[in-house]
């Protein structure tokens, strides 16, 4: 192998272990030491508590937001108005 060829394959792999390590960081694989999140673990207890009651109220919210739009609590909300109405009917 002369030096020429050996100074080519060394270009060559650095070439493309670069390329697979950026795919990689890209993919999330490598590097993540870094961006991760604090783990469960190292929370405080008031942090922990936080988080909960937070996660609690996204659930009601949810609730709400998809509860509210459904056929039957349309239904619900139409029968309720129609009963409301009947009762201002006799009270006049």
């Amino acid at each position: 192998m002369s030096f020429w060829t050996a100074i080519v394959l060394i270009v060559a792999i650095s070439t493309i272990s670069g390329v697979f390590i950026e795919r990689y960081k890209a993919m999330g694989r490598i590097g993540q030491q870094s961006r991760t999140p604090r783990q469960e673990h190292d929370l405080s207890a008031a942090e922990r508590h936080e988080i909960n009651d937070l996660r609690e109220r996204i659930k009601v919210l949810e609730r709400i937001a998809t509860d509210g739009n459904s056929l039957d609590a349309q239904e619900t909300k139409r029968i309720a108005a129609e009963i409301d109405a009947l009762r201002d009917k006799q009270a006049d």
